[in-house]
């Protein structure tokens, strides 16, 4: 209870509330405070005001300060606070408390003279004491809770009610996609990558619910690609290891003789299968970022026309033409010349295998920028638009026949694009059925 989410929606909002309402009553209070303050100020100075007045147009009437006691004493009684009235010569003229009468007072710090309203020449002076302080700090708090301090309370239990709807309302709209999420991660979990997640929200639910599902597809396909890989990894190693299996026990039956050809056979696949483990721990290196690269600045020029030189015979063989169309000048390139030789070998097999008699393969290559576009066209058959978003992925092969010849092991061009990514390159593939491909990569100029 305590750490659902609800709880702490409730929580916040409670204290947000709490804070607001606090602050609002302790300016008022404050503001009420000054507000009194200066009123007792005002109402004082008034007062004062007015007693000096009154015992000056007493004197005026009659021109003396006798008889004037009774009326200090009733104006003491009615303003609360002590009056002394001293003639010029500093004689207690009257007293409210009756204490002073004809004594001389000596503390003028709280006298202000008086003068007869028509007259110019001071009477005597008017000593003002204050009596029983207003306490104003608690008026203030009277005023501010007597007067707006039910509304606090009224407003404070309304706001609770209101952040209770608002948790409760929010509360499901926000963890009705969480909780979603969640039951699709137990579904995850179980191996079941097929679930998604409603995604029509805007804000960051919709965002981590369209993440999730996306999260989703690429276990899906990670995980059919890992099925596949098992199914195609076990169907490659399986005609090999069945054709020396078969060789092995005819060599053991006697139907087959240990001859020269026999043992060239076994040698054979045998030489396959080490190729295919050779090129499936070439592509887990690749994955895992372990690739080793020696790289040095190289001419690519001569690297093209090494390794087109060195498949002439394998394509005259099959009736082919294949050529470097280089230009001049082409600057070096910083790169590893066995992995990149490897690329173009691999891309040129590819041409070969998939290119008929009497067609054409041309290597070219052209520098824009701080980048070398390396391209491999064939007059081939073509690949299918639907095959060419796939056509690197691992055990791929546009012929489903599987037919060795021209399917090859279907690791070739995963590990050519391994290859060229871990020279900071790209590789692209554009073709039409019918018309030939164009396999293009790229390789970073040395600066």
């Amino acid at each position: 209870m305590i750490h659902s989410l609800n709880f702490r929606l409730l929580v916040a909002f409670g204290i947000v509330i709490i804070v607001i309402i606090g602050s609002v009553f302790f300016f008022t209070y404050r503001t009420t405070h000054g507000e009194i303050s200066r009123f007792a100020d005002r109402v004082g100075s008034m007062q004062d005001k007015r007693l000096e007045l009154e015992l000056s147009r007493y004197y005026e009437m009659m021109n003396t300060w006798e008889g004037i006691q009774p009326f200090v004493v009733q104006l003491g009684n009615l303003y609360g606070k002590r009056i002394l009235v001293t003639d010029n010569e500093g004689t207690v003229v009257a007293d409210s408390e009756e204490t002073l009468m004809g004594s001389a007072y000596t503390d003028t710090s709280t006298g202000q003279p008086m003068r007869p309203m028509m007259g110019r020449k001071n009477v005597g002076t008017l000593h003002i004491s204050e009596g029983e302080a207003l306490d104003i700090n608690r008026a203030a708090l009277q005023i501010t809770y007597g007067t707006i301090g039910r509304f606090f309370l009224w407003a404070g239990l309304l706001a609770v009610a209101i952040a209770l709807l608002l948790t409760s309302v929010l509360s499901r709209r926000i963890l009705a996609p969480v909780k979603a999420l969640g039951n699709a991660a137990r579904e995850y979990g179980k191996g079941n990558f097929s679930r998604r997640v409603e995604s029509k929200g805007k804000g960051e639910v919709g965002e981590l619910a369209r993440s999730f599902n996306s999260m989703a597809e690429n276990l899906e396909h990670a995980e059919r690609l890992r099925r596949d890989m098992v199914a195609d990894v076990a169907h490659e190693l399986r005609t090999p290891l069945s054709n020396l299996t078969g060789y092995l026990e005819a060599i053991d039956d006697g139907i087959i003789k240990s001859d020269k050809k026999t043992i060239s056979s076994l040698n054979e696949e045998a030489s396959t299968l080490s190729r295919l483990i050779d090129d499936l721990q070439e592509l887990s290196l690749a994955d895992a970022g372990e690739l080793k690269l020696i790289t040095r600045p190289e001419d690519i020029s001569g690297l093209i026309t090494e390794t087109v030189t060195a498949l002439q015979g394998k394509a005259t063989a099959k009736g082919l033409t294949i050529s470097a169309d280089l230009p001049d000048g082409l600057p070096e390139v910083n790169i590893d010349s066995h992995r990149i030789r490897q690329v173009l070998h691999n891309l040129l097999v590819n041409a070969v295998a998939h290119t008929g008699k009497k067609g054409r393969i041309t290597v070219t290559a052209r520098h824009e920028d701080d980048t070398i576009f390396i391209s491999i066209t064939d007059t081939g058959e073509g690949i299918p638009a639907e095959d060419l978003p796939v056509i690197f992925e691992r055990f791929y092969r546009v012929d489903k026949s599987r037919a060795r010849a021209t399917g090859g092991s279907g690791l070739g061009l995963t590990i050519t694009k391994r290859l060229v990514e871990a020279h900071g390159g790209t590789i692209n593939v554009e073709s039409q059925p019918g018309q030939g491909s164009t396999f293009t990569f790229t390789l970073p100029v040395v600066k």
